[in-house]
């Protein structure tokens, strides 16, 4: 019976929620009522919501909406992330956190495979070029680098950068790693990685690093002006990590290369 589903709030339907099709299959488990229209009248609505379903850090679990919620039982974010959620706080209502382990794990290492490639082939640029109807000659600095034989540091080796490294293998790269924990030396066969206890060591030697750590207060800014300077002027960095994993400013005085794509848009 309709009446007998909980009640789930959650941000919108378009290009900025969810899709409808999505929405389709939770509409089989719940009522759901999006947070504009929650608004319109909360009086009604805050003693039905039992779930809460976040996309995109929304709806923002701010104390001053989750105060309202008595009947509240689950925040249920869609992703992997959990920063953007006061975990804390939302265990002191006697309220369960839920995420998405796992779920976009492979699409996060092809994505970061895409912008390492982008990168050092310069593929971006290229195709500005090619579509250019100016173009009359093609530079030959648009022929980039080697990627095969090259060295990849990844920083962070949990499920995403063992992935990354089994995808970097088919480039016949050589693989290094740091992580807070060594891997068993069967993960490390696995994907033919190399620990380095130090990661100054990591970035010296690579020609391409790759962040894939989870955003907390410890690799804040894991990466800044000190650990730019260490790398090669010719290297690249590339972030799958949250944005602030790396200082911006420092990222953009540095020589060394550095693609980035916000966690918001693959690490959801």
């Amino acid at each position: 019976m309709e009446d007998n589903k909980p009640w789930a709030l959650f941000s919108e339907v378009g290009e900025n929620g969810y899709l409808a099709e999505v929405t389709d299959i939770m509409e089989q488990h719940f009522q759901l009522i999006c947070y504009k229209d929650f608004m319109q009248n909360p009086k009604l609505y805050c003693p039905k919501i039992q779930a809460m379903f976040v996309w995109n850090a929304r709806p923002a679990s701010e104390p001053s909406l989750l105060s309202l919620l008595p009947s509240l039982k689950v925040v249920a974010n869609g992703g992997v992330g959990i920063d953007h959620l006061n975990v804390s706080y939302i265990n002191s209502l006697g309220v369960k956190v839920t995420n998405t382990p796992g779920v976009v794990s492979d699409a996060t290492a092809d994505m970061a495979l895409g912008l390492l490639l982008a990168s050092a082939r310069k593929i971006v640029e290229g195709h500005q070029i090619a579509v250019d109807p100016k173009t009359t000659h093609i530079p030959e600095s648009l022929m980039g680098v080697e990627v095969t034989g090259s060295t990849l540091g990844i920083i962070g080796m949990g499920h995403i950068g063992c992935k990354i490294a089994q995808r970097a293998r088919g480039f016949d790269m050589k693989i290094l790693y740091y992580n807070r924990n060594r891997r068993s030396v069967e993960d490390e066969q696995a994907v033919g990685a190399s620990y380095r206890e130090n990661m100054d060591d990591l970035l010296k030697e690579s020609d391409f690093v790759m962040l894939a750590v989870n955003l907390t207060p410890e690799t804040t800014g894991l990466i800044s002006h000190r650990e730019l300077s260490l790398m090669k002027p010719t290297a690249t960095l590339v972030n799958i990590s949250r944005g602030l994993v790396v200082d911006q400013d420092a990222s953009s005085q540095s020589s060394a290369q550095v693609w980035r794509i916000r966690a918001a848009s693959i690490r959801t």
